[in-house]
């Protein structure tokens, strides 16, 4: 292996592995939160609040859908990472082209439902009449590029499982640019409506998808991608779904939560969905420490335990889910104080501003909470566990979660009832991981997987 981007996570200080590992991914992570916050800088500075809206009320319903295909790229990556850790370079390959001809039939398929359901599913949301048809041409602009999404998570997923963090931060870099000065062009200096934000994402996203698409073509033998050789092997094919089908529900069973969660937020008007859409452009900076450190974390415990190498897997787990609690609360801290400044950034109207600042306020001590089943996941994942986490977060994240908010919003009709379901399903799934992981055989997961 002579290229240096290419990581075994099965040797050296741990501590070191997993951050020069995470690094780069906070940094890409932090470039894509802001390009998907420039759409709603952008959006609302220079068309205004109901244009705002309408990005905002598409959000919940965008990850919904992206986000299953996401897990099983997730799923996709566990595979190809235990065999990267075992060294098994025959399954490795077959791991590779399974994945990458798996996403284009996936990414083709989100095109699909995407482009012929945004209507009906935008009405069942309870979005607002007034912003509907601009959410209607967002959401139908955004998807005509499903092919590029899902084809780089999937593309960035190979990448990481081997331990290449660095080339997927370059090309989410050169996008977010891309993005950002398409944005600026297409509304700030043509006025266009907010089609222009969504196909500014779109455009950008096919770049980083044939970034890493040449990347892929041009690493060592050993996994290279060719694309003659891009074909579907059943025995790795059922391996990825037993591991990404799972991982894909559970961030679906997020997104459906958070669907009925912005159903509810649609029946206080418009400037409480563009306030509250604000803040969860805020909140996208929270997760940036929690998603890089679970992601470094599914492919450590994937690499680890593929090598058989458990007492370091298990290290690992323990230094990570440290740095990430930690660092999710100081970020936390640091959003209860700035609040209402950070959402004027997004919207100087008064009530949008009091909506943003107040849900962020209900939230920010329990970020800590947040992270920790962020981190609990990643490590059952990454051991071939990813049902587990898929039914703690069904029971909580979903079931519970709409349970209190139906019940809590009839009997005090107020935003805060709303709000406060995030701090207390995080602590339920978070106190649920912690006994499954003290007393389960975890450990031991993936070579039964």
């Amino acid at each position: 292996m002579s290229d240096s981007s290419f990581t075994l996570m099965t040797e050296g200080s741990i501590g070191k592995r997993i951050v020069t590992f995470a690094f780069p991914l906070f940094w890409g992570n932090l470039f894509q939160q802001l390009y998907n916050a420039a759409d709603s800088l952008i959006v609302g500075n220079f068309i205004g609040n109901a244009a705002l809206a309408a990005v905002s009320s598409s959000g919940s319903l965008i990850f919904l859908m992206v986000g299953f295909f996401n897990g099983i790229s997730i799923g996709a990556g566990v595979v190809i990472a235990k065999h990267f850790g075992a060294r098994n370079m025959e399954q490795l390959r077959l791991s590779i082209h399974t994945t990458a001809a798996f996403g284009l039939i996936c990414g083709l398929l989100l095109t699909f439902i995407g482009i012929f359901a945004a209507p009906q599913i935008l009405v069942l949301m309870g979005t607002p009449a007034e912003v509907l048809p601009s959410s209607i041409t967002y959401f139908r602009i955004y998807f005509s590029g499903s092919l590029a999404f899902v084809m780089y998570n999937f593309f960035v997923g190979i990448l990481q499982s081997v331990g290449d963090s660095r080339h997927p931060l370059i090309y989410l870099v050169i996008s977010s640019v891309v993005n950002v000065l398409l944005d600026l062009i297409l509304i700030g200096v043509f006025r266009f409506d907010v089609g222009a934000a969504a196909l500014a994402t779109v455009i950008s996203q096919f770049i980083s998808a044939f970034l890493c698409l040449r990347q892929l073509m041009k690493s060592p033998e050993a996994f290279r991608l060719e694309p003659g050789k891009i074909k579907l092997n059943k025995e790795i094919l059922r391996q990825i779904l037993e591991n990404g089908i799972p991982a894909g529900f559970q961030n679906s069973i997020i997104s459906v939560a958070n669907v009925f969660v912005q159903a509810n937020i649609n029946q206080f008007g418009p400037m409480a969905v563009a306030g509250c859409g604000a803040y969860s452009k805020i909140q996208g900076f929270v997760f940036l420490p929690i998603t890089c450190f679970s992601l470094a974390l599914t492919t450590f415990i994937s690499q680890n335990l593929g090598a058989k190498q458990y007492d370091r897997a298990k290290r690992g787990a323990v230094f990570c889910i440290f740095c990430t609690t930690i660092i999710a609360e100081l970020i936390g801290l640091l959003i209860y104080v700035c609040a209402p400044w950070l959402i004027t950034a997004f919207n100087s109207t008064p009530e949008v501003i009091a909506f943003g600042a107040a849900q962020a306020r209900t939230e920010a001590f329990f970020f800590f909470l947040l992270a920790f089943s962020h981190c609990m996941a990643g490590i059952l994942r990454g051991a071939g566990k990813s049902v587990v986490p898929m039914v703690i977060m069904l029971i909580f994240w979903c079931i519970v979660r709409i349970t209190y908010i139906t019940i809590a919003v009839r009997i005090i009709p107020e935003m805060k009832m709303i709000f406060w379901a995030y701090p207390l399903t995080w602590a339920l799934s978070s106190m649920t991981f912690l006994i499954y992981y003290r007393k389960s055989d975890w450990i031991h997961g993936l070579e039964r997987a």
